[in-house]
């Protein structure tokens, strides 16, 4: 729903440059959405950190990305894992060494439920 008085929002959601900055009646709204307490000096300062925040982003919008493929991670990524490899396992006793109690090589712990 477009708010009286603001453009219309572009094809990523965010409206043009030009559109008035965040008021403090929607921060509000926000932290009240995000169950946050605010006080007056938080959301007053809030009101204009968030507003720093979407002029950079509307300053991304003047970029001309024609072309450029899309991306998820502006630098490649590789595994870093080592590969499986089938090893022994740690041996049963050695597993249950220092559990309080034990039968037949497995923990023993209370019981929760009826």
């Amino acid at each position: 729903m477009q708010e009286k008085g603001r453009p219309a929002p572009n094809h990523w959601g965010m409206a043009e440059q030009s559109t008035p900055g965040l008021t403090r009646d929607e921060v509000s709204r926000v932290a009240f959405l995000a169950r946050l307490e605010l006080s007056e000096d938080e959301k007053a300062r809030l009101t204009g950190e968030l507003n720093g925040i979407l002029a950079q982003f509307a300053r991304l919008l003047e970029l001309d990305t024609q072309g450029v493929p899309p991306t998820s991670h502006s630098l490649p990524l590789q595994n870093v894992l080592r590969d499986d490899q089938v090893r022994p396992s740690l041996p049963r006793a050695a597993a249950t060494a220092n559990a309080p109690e034990t039968r037949d090589g497995c923990f023993l712990v209370p019981q929760i439920m009826e």
